[in-house]
Order: structure tokens, then sequence, then C-alpha cells
């Protein structure tokens, strides 16, 4: 199992435990995680499933594909050098402990 901590604009924190081999945006939807609306299911056509890494997080993930980049442009909450789409996020044992940053709104 993999553990991941979300902690929202606000400062609250959630922590969840997930089985690796999915996006973090399903694990997040499966637990009920406010802040991560996911309209579009995952399928890279919004940015509702904004999130904010920070390092050593970011150099644990592969670089975000140009369609990401372009997607969070879109956005609602300022991005930051450690924004991503939790869509594209796959969870590998290697991310066992996560900790991600919400954004005050998705919309």
């Amino acid at each position: 199992m993999i553990q991941i901590r979300f902690i929202r604009a606000d400062g609250t924190e959630q922590t969840i435990q997930t089985a690796p081999g999915q996006s973090l945006m399903k694990a997040a939807v499966d637990a009920d995680v406010k802040g991560i609306d996911a309209d579009c299911g995952g399928s890279l056509t919004c940015a509702t499933c904004h999130v904010m890494l920070d390092e050593p997080w970011i150099g644990r993930l592969p670089p975000a594909i140009p369609d990401e980049r372009d997607m969070l442009d879109f956005a609602a909450s300022p991005v930051e050098p450690g924004s991503r789409l939790s869509c594209q996020i796959q969870l590998t044992p290697a991310l066992d402990g996560l900790v991600v940053r919400l954004p005050a709104s998705q919309y």
C-alpha cells in the first residue's frame, strides 16, 4: 500500500492508503478527497485535478508531457513550479509517503 498525505489550502489534512498502479487522481476520487474535482475523469481535458508537489517528490516523477503543461494554463489557481495534474501521476511504491498540496480552488 502507498500512503499519501493531502494538504488543503486551509491547512487541513487527509491521509489515504491506496494500491500502486493507479493515478493519483483516481486514488483521491475513490477516497473522496475534497479539492480534487476531476471533471474529465482523467482524460487530460481539464485542469480540475491540479495539485502541487514539493521536492523531493518532483524529482521522483517523470517530467510533465507537453499536453499536461498546456492544460495547466487553464488551472484556476496559480501554477507553481511543482504544479501537476494528478491524473498524470501514476502511483508506484517509490511514491509511498507522498505529500500533495491542494489549490484553494479548482474553478
